[in-house]
């Protein structure tokens, strides 16, 4: 996938729809709060060892602050992840609302017509047709 050189930074490690990105977003579009592993672990609904894991290497690859006491947070002087952030942010805003929680692969959506038969459809065709001739 290109990438707009302009906002491009080859520094910042970090993938959409992961569970590093999803800590990231979360942190920084809050970022007047210092979270626990636990707490992170409940809001993104990830295992605990997973939270403890990502958040120790967000933090060692100095993407988050931690405090003397264990709560991650979201530093200030990273405008390149708060920009990444934002994209995320406005790539939702654009095209989350499309997302249909209740449509799956497996259970394509009924297609207009599907519940009549072929002598059904044949009729309403003509009928249609005839209302345009007229």
């Amino acid at each position: 996938m290109p990438v707009l050189l302009e906002d491009h930074d080859s520094e910042l490690n970090l993938r959409p729809g992961t569970t590093k990105s999803d800590i990231v977003a979360y942190l920084y579009q809050n970022p007047e709060w210092g979270y626990t592993p636990q707490e992170l672990k409940e809001a993104l609904d990830i295992p605990r060892g997973t939270a403890t894991t990502t958040l120790k290497r967000l933090h060692d690859d100095d993407y988050l602050g931690k405090t003397d006491d264990g709560y991650y947070y979201a530093l200030s002087e990273r405008e390149d992840v708060r920009r990444y952030v934002s994209s995320l942010n406005q790539v939702d805003r654009m095209f989350g609302h499309h997302l249909d929680a209740d449509a799956t692969p497996e259970e394509p959506e009924k297609q207009i017509g599907e519940d009549r038969t072929d002598e059904e459809l044949d009729a309403e065709l003509a009928e249609l047709e005839g209302e345009l001739n007229e």
